[in-house]
């Protein structure tokens, strides 16, 4: 061959090859700069719906069902979720909650009325679901649980009377009902929602109106005995200031805590993209918009503290994550889509944001937790499949109630992907029990990422540590669990790392995430 040939085949295929690099990042974690800062168990809560086969198929399936179950609940989702140690779970809604009447989820199951569910897809709503089965499955979790309740097509009374139903352990006609249905002690019902987006699906009002009607119902929402609500105004969507600025300053210390609704979709508008056929640009695209969520979060909190600097008022994000087009044959109103690494990516960056803010930030929900969006776990009849984002919070579960540890780092690469916006390196850290769990995520599709982690004043000398590692990562970013193939995405343990007289070093590979134990 000559060589002008060579040169030329050379070329060619050096244009069709992308050369990758190893980045090199120090990270480190000053113990004294730690001031006691709590993360939340509750950052890790979920958000389960009437929506598609979240409830029904997901997370109950009835007593006489085939598919294995524990009093109805299924038992695969059931053990799945008490080892995420779920600490808080919303529920009925969303949207379903402003047209959900608790009275017709009481009772015989067999004599509850039905409904079209008209928010998602138009199907049949049985009630076979409601307050009992939701607060009993929150007590085989150990979780909190958190009432959504209906203030755009229910009354004042309507919501009184529940909480009086649920919470009440005195002679009343409520707390009777109650135990009429097979319930004598009353439940321990925390957090209550005043309404679900009332900007929008839940009554289209306007945040002045809001404010009189929260005022209104909060007022009605009472005690009773040594139950103590904590009382939940329907916050913002994304960058809406003045939703939140008009809430605190008619609200104020009347309400606990204000939710926020932030979905990492680019453009509501046009079509949100398929879950699992993307590109490179795409998923940098998509990471840009889940980082972005600080500017809300930064700009709710600082409107908080102009007018409530006591601190009493919490921001609540109690729906966040991805939201793409459904699966392909399935009904668009259920909204099932699948999970693949960017997801697990989207909720690992996210879930590090989430630490850094919890002076005000004190719970998260992601949506949804059984088939529904950003889904821990997908159901098909007696099939169940771990998500890479169900992963991501099993990884993190260390997080919760933990002592957070800020950390610093520098790189020689502070960012890649389109327009170079998005930081090539994540970390987050926490300490509990004498451990410190530190999680690093590599956000570069091509490029390694040699660490070099340092400490001091944690009480660990580097010299003796015990390390423990895994890692979760995927051949591509557009891998995911399927039916079938129910292990393609899953962490594993991660042995490459070295430990010396001053810290440990390891390469952290393109697209992963790695959660690093030290004691």
């Amino acid at each position: 061959m000559k060589l002008t040939k060579i040169f030329a085949l050379t070329a060619a295929l050096l244009g069709t090859v992308t050369l990758s690099a190893q980045h090199k990042s120090t990270v480190t974690i000053n113990g004294a700069q730690a001031n006691g800062t709590i993360i939340p168990k509750e950052i890790y809560g979920q958000f389960s719906e009437h929506l598609g086969s979240c409830i029904y198929g997901g997370l109950w399936v009835g007593k006489d069902s085939e598919i294995p179950n524990e009093d109805g609940y299924r038992l695969d989702v059931l053990n799945a979720l008490k080892n995420l140690q779920v600490p808080v779970m919303r529920w009925p809604g969303g949207c379903f909650a402003d047209d959900y009447h608790w009275r017709d989820g009481i009772g015989p199951q067999s004599e509850r009325p039905y409904i079209s569910n008209n928010n998602w897809g138009g199907t049949l709503e049985d009630n076979s679901f409601g307050t009992h089965e939701f607060l009993n499955l929150c007590e085989k979790l150990g979780c909190e649980p958190y009432i959504s309740g209906n203030v755009g097509s229910g009354t004042v009374e309507e919501l009184s009377k529940w909480v009086e139903y649920m919470t009440s352990d005195a002679h009343s006609t409520m707390a009777d009902l109650r135990r009429k249905n097979g319930r004598e002690e009353p439940w321990k019902v925390k957090y209550l929602g005043i309404g679900n987006e009332c900007w929008g699906c839940g009554g289209q009002m306007r945040p002045e109106h809001y404010v009189d009607v929260y005022r209104q119902f909060a007022g009605y929402c009472r005690n009773y005995g040594e139950n103590r609500l904590y009382k939940i105004a329907s916050g913002p969507s994304d960058y809406d200031y003045n939703w939140s600025e008009t809430l605190i300053k008619g609200i104020g210390s009347n309400m606990d805590g204000m939710s926020l609704h932030y979905y990492s979709v680019r453009d509501w508008n046009k079509s949100k993209g398929s879950a699992t056929v993307f590109g490179e640009e795409d998923y940098y695209l998509t990471l840009a918009k889940a980082l972005d969520i600080e500017t809300p979060i930064k700009a709710h909190i600082a409107i908080l503290d102009r007018y409530n600097p006591e601190g009493n008022v919490d921001l609540l994000v109690d729906e966040w994550g991805t939201w793409w087009d459904v699966e392909p044959g399935t009904n668009p109103g259920h909204l099932f889509q699948q999970s693949t690494m960017r997801d697990a990516i989207v909720a690992s960056l996210s879930l590090d944001i989430f630490h850094k803010y919890t002076r005000r930030v004190k719970m998260a929900n992601i949506a949804q937790v059984v088939n529904v969006l950003q889904a821990m776990v997908l159901t098909k009849g007696d099939q169940m499949i771990l998500t890479p984002t169900y992963h991501v919070f099993e990884m993190y579960k260390v997080h919760q109630d933990a002592e957070f540890l800020p950390v610093s780092y520098n790189t020689d690469a502070n960012a890649v992907g389109v327009g170079e916006s998005v930081p090539c390196l994540s970390v987050t850290a926490s300490r509990k029990d004498g451990v410190v769990n530190v999680d690093f995520t590599n956000t570069d599709l091509k490029n390694s990422n040699e660490i070099t982690l340092t400490w001091t004043n944690l009480g660990i000398d580097p010299k003796n540590a015990n390390v423990e590692a895994r890692i979760l990562t995927a051949d591509k970013v557009t891998d995911y669990n399927e039916f079938g193939k129910p292990a393609k995405v899953a962490p594993k343990e991660f042995k490459k790392i070295k430990t010396s007289k001053d810290g440990i070093t390891f390469t952290l590979p393109a697209m992963s995430i790695v959660a690093v134990s030290i004691k």
